[in-house]
C-alpha cells in the first residue's frame, strides 16, 4: 500500500481498483482490533455530546441549582455547540484512521488534528485517575480547601461520565494512530537517537529548542508555585476556591513541562547513548500539545469568561497560558522539520534503488 511521508502534498496515488486497493494489491482490510477501537472511539463520544445537545435543548439535566451554568445565555450556547463539533471531530478522525482513503489524506490534516486531540485529552487522561486516587485517599472530595465552600457548578456524576467517556476516547485514537503512524511513517523514528545524522540545520534546531525550553520556564514555575500552594496570579475567586483537584491539576500541568523540556533536548542535542529515538519523539509530541493545545483552551476560557473582576483571569495567568502555548508551538515547529528532514533523507537511497533496478531491467533487456 502506498506509503506517503509528512511532507506529502497530498496529491492521490496512483488509481485505485473498486476494493480501495491499488491494481495487484490485496484489498484493504481493518483488523479486529481497530474495527473494535474505532467503535469504542465512536461510542466514547456519545456521553458528551448527549449532555451538550441536551443543555442546547433547555434540559437542566445534571446541573444544580445556583450553577452559573444557568445565566450563560447565547454565548454558552455557542460555546456548547463548538464543543459538541470538538467532540465530532473524534468521530471523523476514528474513521480518516481505518479507511482506506485515510491513506490519501494531506499528512498535515490528519496529523495536525490529532496533535491538538492529544493536547487537550492528555490532561483529562493524567489528571482525572489521580484527583480520584486522591480523594479516595482521604485527600479532599473536590470541595474548597479552608474555610467556605464554592458555588455548584455540575452534578458529581456529571464529570464522571464526560471524563471517563474523554479517557476512552484518548486510548482508543491513541491506539488507531499508532497503528496507521506505524504503516505509513514507521520507518522515520526507527533506530536510535545517537545514530541520527548531523545536518546543516543542527544549529538552528539545536537553538530552537533551547527557545522552547527556556520559554517553557515562565509556565513551569508558575505551575509549580501554584502546586505547592501560592496564590501569586491567581484570581481571587480561583484563589479561595482552590481544591485537591487544583492541585493535581497544577502537577501534572508542571509534570507536562517538564516532559516537553526533556524530549525536545534529547532530540535536538542526542547525547545518550543507545536511547531509542521514540522515546524523545513521544515526549515531544505529548508535552508540546499539552502546553499548547491546553493553554490555548484556558485562554479562551478566560477572555470569555464574564463577571465580577474576582472571576476574571489576571494578567499573570494569561501571560502564562501564552507564553506556554509559544513553547508549545515552538516545540512542534521543530518536530515537523525534523521529520521533513528525515523524509528527505530517505529519499534519494529510495530513487537510487529504483534507478539501479531500472538500469538493470535495461541492460537485460539489450543483451
Amino acid at each position: 500500500m502506498t506509503a506517503n511521508r509528512l511532507i506529502d502534498t497530498g496529491a492521490p496515488p496512483e488509481e485505485h481498483t473498486g476494493t480501495g486497493a491499488p491494481p495487484g494489491e490485496p484489498p484493504y482490510r481493518v483488523g479486529r482490533a481497530r474495527s473494535v477501537l474505532r467503535v469504542v472511539a465512536i461510542a466514547s463520544c456519545l456521553p458528551y455530546v448527549g449532555l451538550k445537545t441536551a443543555w442546547m435543548a433547555g434540559s437542566r439535566l445534571g446541573i444544580p441549582d445556583g450553577s452559573p451554568l444557568l445565566d450563560g445565555g447565547p454565548a454558552l450556547a455557542v460555546a456548547n455547540g463548538a464543543t459538541v463539533l470538538l467532540d465530532g471531530a473524534v468521530v471523523v478522525l476514528a474513521l480518516l484512521l481505518t479507511r482506506p482513503w485515510g491513506l490519501r489524506v494531506p499528512a498535515w490534516l490528519l496529523v495536525l488534528p490529532m496533535w491538538v486531540a492529544s493536547g487537550l485529552l492528555l490532561p483529562i487522561m493524567t489528571a482525572f485517575p489521580v484527583q480520584l486516587v486522591v480523594r479516595l485517599l482521604g485527600g479532599g472530595d473536590g470541595r474548597p480547601v479552608g474555610e467556605g465552600s464554592s458555588e455548584p457548578f455540575l452534578d458529581p456524576w456529571v464529570f464522571g461520565v464526560v471524563y471517563g467517556g474523554f479517557i476512552v476516547q484518548g486510548f482508543a485514537l491513541g491506539a488507531l494512530f499508532a497503528l496507521y503512524a506505524r504503516e505509513r511513517w514507521g520507518d522515520l523514528w526507527r533506530g536510535l537517537l545517537r545514530d541520527l545524522p548531523e545536518s546543516p540545520t543542527a544549529p538552528a534546531l539545536r537553538a530552537t529548542a533551547v527557545a522552547a525550553a527556556s520559554a517553557a520556564l515562565v509556565p513551569g514555575v508558575t505551575h509549580l508555585l501554584w502546586a505547592t500552594g501560592s496564590t501569586v496570579g491567581l484570581e481571587p475567586a480561583r484563589a479561595a476556591d482552590r481544591t485537591s483537584d487544583f492541585y493535581v491539576l497544577e502537577a501534572v500541568s508542571l509534570l507536562f513541562v517538564v516532559v516537553t523540556a526533556v524530549g525536545v533536548l534529547l532530540l535536538a542535542f542526542r547525547r545518550t547513548g543507545r536511547l531509542s529515538l521514540r522515546l524523545p519523539l513521544v515526549l515531544a509530541w505529548c508535552g508540546s500539545a499539552q502546553l499548547a493545545c491546553w493553554g490555548g483552551w484556558l485562554s479562551l476560557a478566560g477572555l470569555m469568561s464574564a463577571g465580577e473582576a474576582a472571576d476574571r483571569p489576571t494578567a499573570a495567568t494569561m501571560v502564562t497560558y501564552a507564553v506556554q502555548m509559544l513553547a508549545g508551538a515552538l516545540v512542534v515547529t521543530l518536530g515537523a522539520y525534523f521529520f521533513a528532514e528525515r523524509a528527505a533523507a530517505s529519499a534519494p537511497s529510495a530513487h537510487g534503488a529504483l534507478d539501479e533496478s531500472r538500469g538493470a531491467l535495461d541492460e537485460s533487456r539489450g543483451s
